[in-house]
């Protein structure tokens, strides 16, 4: 759990409002009914000592699909959205900042047959201090992952995160940082809020977007990495007890990065976390978002933020 840390300002509909402005009414639509679509953006400090956002325009793309699944028209190009993210984090000042990009349905009428009209957008930013290097347990949840017929995993969408939270609450409150969904066939799916890869042998596994996961950013920047390293990669269903006897097990996504597992329902993996694996593909990480040995140039979005007077 992150505690916010209020900025300045919030983007709202168009325009900067103050962070303690920047509100909604109490029937607001999606608040009833959890239609809203969202994303989560990182801002990071590059060695040059400048900010840059990491891999902004495919999380625009992706917020944009996923309001299309919810038949959500936004109101607002992607290039608008593009100016008005890096416009936010210069505001906010120096430093590390987190984006939370919101496509949600406004005020005006209550009721399952939602008025799709209603669309609204915002924008947010905080800091966002780098949590200190761990190695996480894993507990297997008793929740399954929802179905892909019955929510669709490809879009980000705020509904869909109950599921994630009764797994997610669920482990810490039995001792576990995390929990590990299953699908309706115990498959691996992902965590509450992260994808899941696993090394066996030098190979590294993920389960397939058409296992009903989401198709995470960090899991294809990982991806893109690991091919880049000569790591074998293999994108297949993975069974329950692979998890249990791999080499090494760890988790990825926009807010965590990459963290190694230690182990699963208290067993632990075959290789101490972090393995040979992870840290290989976690430095290569580190340095992608740091702007040093960066694979894309589109990878990194430049934030000017005005120098302090005085």
């Amino acid at each position: 759990m992150t505690v916010l840390t209020p900025a300045e300002y919030i983007w709202m509909d168009g325009r900067l409002v103050a962070w303690q402005d920047a509100q909604v009414h109490v029937l607001t639509q999606s608040l009833h009914y959890g239609w809203a679509v969202y994303e989560g953006i990182r801002a990071h400090e590059t060695a040059d000592g400048t900010l840059a956002v990491f891999r902004l325009r495919d999380h625009l793309a992706r917020l944009t699909r996923s309001a299309r699944v919810y038949r959500m028209d936004i109101p607002y190009t992607e290039d608008e959205l593009a100016a008005a993210t890096t416009d936010l984090i210069a505001a906010g000042g120096h430093g590390p900042r987190y984006v939370r990009p919101l496509v949600y349905l406004g005020y005006g009428s209550m009721g399952v047959a939602l008025d799709l009209s209603a669309v609204r957008v915002a924008l947010a930013s905080w800091e966002w201090e780098e949590q200190a290097a761990r190695n996480w347990r894993l507990m297997t949840s008793s929740w399954r992952r929802t179905h892909q017929d019955t929510i669709p995993p490809l879009a980000k969408a705020t509904g869909a995160y109950l599921n994630s939270s009764l797994a997610k609450l669920a482990a810490v409150r039995a001792g576990y940082d995390d929990a590990l969904l299953l699908t309706d066939a115990g498959h691996l799916s992902e965590s509450s809020a992260a994808n899941v890869f696993l090394v066996r042998s030098g190979v590294l596994h993920t389960p397939p977007v058409h296992e009903g996961i989401l198709p995470g950013i960090t899991r294809a920047t990982v991806l893109e990495l690991a091919r880049a390293a000569g790591i074998p990669v293999q994108e297949r269903p993975l069974s329950h007890a692979e998890a249990y006897t791999c080499d090494e097990l760890f988790l990825t996504g926009t807010a965590i990065g990459i963290v190694p597992v230690e182990s699963l329902d208290d067993r632990p993996t075959a290789l101490p976390a972090p393995g040979p694996v992870t840290t290989a593909l976690r430095e290569a990480y580190r340095d992608a978002v740091a702007g040093k040995n960066t694979p894309s140039a589109d990878w990194l979005t430049s934030v000017r933020v005005p120098r302090a007077e005085g």
